[in-house]
């Protein structure tokens, strides 16, 4: 994006209490490692798309703080005048792995793995957590819905409904990613590079005399995208015979042909009627557009009953995710330098799910070579590597006597280089190269783990010696107590 705004101060409070602890306690140079990481897909779902990596390179390139921020800090909170002067000139100039935006992603793998002086890890924590969430929230949103439309087209129709400006920004280009190549959203279709969609609302219908002359003179203004919202009124007695009216006045005479849009009321009985008064009256070539707070799980209703419709606009329930609109993405310290040698760290808790995985780590992705479908994840520690040419055997974190044995396969590193000593060096693909990858990530994975109703579950397993290591700081943490 151009004209970045600087939302450095964009971090939780704590942040800086905590830098300022850590730069007064002698750990300005301390390097650590910390994991972004989720753990449950939404909707009860077998995986999650990853977005919103643009966002953190663009938050991170322009990271520093102002004389107003440090004026405003100095105020708010009881920070030394030492790190305040150490703010003003603050850069950050660690290291950034990531896996590329548009990837299918699953619990508990480390997603994005950020290294470097324990305060810029801190300080980029607030807003990395906030863009892999919700951009990830609305990527797989919409792909569940594009499944779900099947070789049906999804427009993106949320600005109105978004919960923010900025949402209803990158919620589209998060959707363009995930398979909705159309959007309402005019500035989001300006700022990222893809085509915005609209034809008209019912004020348009309302603002003339009759509904015939709002559909003519629309015909006449845009008769290559003549779509006519029929629904105003009365949709089969009024609305549709008016429509057709158009269609044959207007649009037959330029050899064009129209479509209708049906925004409520029955749309499984509607689009039935509809499709057969359009083809009884020789129209089978007009589209017919639905919409009306629609998601994948309504789709598969209107499906289910034969509804007749060819493209769908998604609005509220896209953008808000609504149905599941929390993605609870995670940043945690699994590593830190002590006299240049990496010290693991773990959270221990009660809840199982809760307990980290430590240690710098990687992951591949386990591809069956005779299907290139992909069979497993795999982390390791980072100084570990996958052969290929070997036999592997991987196996599950919790019931480890669940085991696979891996023969013909390929290993992928999920994770690139973002950000190498604080400069970029990853070159980011434009939003059809982003949009194209994703297309390619799902159909690598097995529908069985993309079907909605208990999907299976997609075996994410551990290393042996990373397996070991996390047991055995499980073990020294309980001794500890």
């Amino acid at each position: 994006m151009s004209n970045i705004r600087n939302l450095s101060m964009l971090s939780d409070f704590y942040e800086f209490t905590m830098a300022n602890g850590y730069f007064n306690h002698g750990m300005k140079d301390t390097i650590a490692v910390f994991d972004a990481f989720y753990r449950t897909n939404p909707d009860e779902g077998g995986y999650s798309i990853f977005a919103g990596l643009n966002d953190v390179i663009d938050f991170i390139e322009n990271l520093h703080f102002t004389d107003e921020d440090i004026a405003y800090l100095k105020e708010a909170g009881d920070f030394s005048e030492e790190f305040l002067d150490y703010l003003r000139d603050f850069k950050f100039t660690g290291d950034v792995w990531a896996f590329p935006e548009g990837s299918v992603m699953f619990p508990n793998e480390p997603i994005i793995t950020v290294r470097a002086p324990i305060i810029e890890c801190s300080i980029v924590e607030t807003y990395l957590l906030l863009s892999m969430n919700f951009n990830s929230l609305i990527a797989t949103k919409t792909s569940r819905i594009v499944k779900a439309a099947g070789d049906r087209l999804v427009m993106e129709f949320g600005a109105r409904r978004a919960q923010g400006a900025d949402a209803s920004l990158t919620g589209a280009r998060a959707a363009f990613i995930a398979g909705a190549p159309v959007s309402s959203n005019t500035l989001s279709a300006k700022t990222y590079g893809f085509n915005p969609s609209g034809t008209m609302a019912h004020a348009w219908i309302q603002a003339f005399d009759s509904e015939y002359e709002a559909f003519k003179i629309y015909a006449e203004t845009y008769p290559e995208n003549c779509i006519l919202l029929i629904d105003t009124y009365d949709t089969i007695n009024s609305g549709l015979p008016n429509a057709m009216r158009v269609f044959k006045e207007v649009l037959e005479p330029k050899g064009l042909t129209g479509g209708v849009r049906i925004d409520s009321g029955d749309l499984a009985y509607l689009s039935k009627e509809v499709r057969k008064i359009l083809d009884e009256n020789g129209y089978k070539e007009a589209k017919i557009v639905a919409s009306n707070s629609l998601d994948e799980f309504k789709i598969n209703s209107l499906t289910a009953q034969g509804a007749k419709i060819d493209s769908f606009g998604i609005g509220e329930r896209l953008i808000t995710s609504k149905s599941d609109p929390v993605f609870g993405g995670v940043y945690k310290l699994v590593g830190i330098y002590e006299d240049e040698e990496l010290k693991a760290r773990i959270k221990v808790s009660e809840n199982v799910e809760k307990i980290t995985t430590p240690g710098f780590k990687k992951v591949y992705r386990l591809y069956d070579k005779e299907t290139g479908k992909a069979e497993a994840d795999y982390i390791t520690l980072r100084e570990e590597e996958v052969d290929e040419s070997k036999p592997l055997v991987i196996f599950d974190p919790l019931f480890t006597w669940k085991m696979k044995k891996m023969d013909n396969y390929e290993a992928r590193l999920m994770q690139v280089p973002i950000f190498e000593n604080g400069k970029l060096v990853y070159e980011q693909p434009d939003i059809h190269e982003i949009h194209d990858y994703c297309k390619k990530e799902l159909d690598s994975v097995w529908e069985e783990v993309k079907r909605f109703d208990q999907p299976h579950n997609y075996y994410v397993d551990l290393s042996q010696d990373l397996w070991n290591l996390k047991q055995n700081l499980i073990l020294e943490a309980k001794r500890g107590l």
